[in-house]
């Protein structure tokens, strides 16, 4: 499908995938915005539209928050691209220090870095492993789960939607009764996830409590050595039962890669720590980049 050029553009839509898969195969991001799946999937939370500037291939979006942005692009001459929609007035998110080297000059710029987005960066076989003292709690909890359900590890499949998706309800609803947040368009995105896994590319697993779907998990490849974890969702009155899920994930998926993405935590305190507690060995950074005295999006 054709991507019109700025400022036109166009919704992304499942025909895009071969194309923008190649696009971040050469790119091999280090952001976990960037995959075609994590792009459909939240296509309507976030409107994403695709665009070319000069010869790059550009996703324009929004924020949970409504504040508009493009994300680096794809392809081409990213540099200049990006700095040509800067000098417009729009707001760049999600620019790694990479980026931010090659960008060069940021006289004129207005920089910030975008804690509540940073991407946390683990290795994989210490999530698998839990070796060690400052693991120790952890595996605790792994063993508590274990001893108390009769379990079963499955890769995620057909046979397993349904189920999944009766708990992905029933963790929506718990987590809408707490307060607002972004629980219900998460919850979307996920659906589709299980829906879709095929189309997008997915794997996951499951963990089946007495032939119940108990927890699920869903991620790809990020870039040659990296994994993600786009989803991860269990019955949150099981202790135990989160810990089983990162390790058998760190331990059954993506074997290839050597370290896992387990994406940002949007300034939510429980899951800062939740993820700090696993001892990430790299905080990837994100920084919105916009021209010193545009209006804030």
């Amino acid at each position: 499908m054709e991507i019109p050029s700025y400022p036109e553009s166009r919704p992304i839509a499942l025909e895009d995938k071969p194309h923008l898969d190649a696009l971040f195969a050469a790119l091999q991001p280090r952001i976990s915005e960037l995959t075609f799946a994590n792009l459909f999937l939240f296509r309507k939370v976030h409107n994403y539209r695709l665009t070319m500037v000069r010869d790059s291939v550009v996703a324009l979006g929004c924020g949970y928050d409504s504040r508009p942005y493009f994300l680096p692009p794809f392809s081409g001459d990213a540099i200049s691209s990006a700095r040509e929609l800067i000098g417009q007035g729009l707001t760049l998110y999600g620019a790694d220090d990479p980026f931010l080297e090659r960008l060069g000059s940021l006289d004129g710029l207005e920089v910030t870095p975008d804690r509540d987005n940073f991407d946390y960066l683990h290795v994989k076989e210490e999530m698998a492993q839990l070796n060690g003292k400052a693991y120790h709690r952890k595996k605790n909890r792994v063993n508590y789960f274990m001893v108390r359900h009769r379990h079963q590890v499955e890769m995620y499949g057909d046979q397993h939607r349904e189920g999944a998706l009766a708990l992905l309800e029933e963790w929506r609803r718990i987590r809408s009764e707490q307060g607002p947040g972004s629980a219900d368009k998460e919850a979307a995105g996920a659906a589709e996830a299980l829906t879709l896994y095929k189309e997008l590319g997915l794997s996951g697993l499951v963990i089946l409590v007495e032939g119940v779907v108990k927890g699920f998990a869903l991620g790809e490849c990020l870039n040659d050595s990296t994994a993600v974890c786009h989803f991860e969702k269990g019955d949150l009155f099981m202790e135990g039962l989160y810990q089983l899920l990162d390790r058998e994930f760190s331990r059954l998926l993506f074997t290839g890669c050597t370290y896992l993405n387990r994406e940002q935590d949007l300034g939510v305190e429980s899951l800062r720590q939740a993820k700090l507690s696993y001892r990430p060995v790299e905080l990837v950074k994100k920084y919105r980049i916009k021209k010193i005295g545009s209006p804030s999006p």
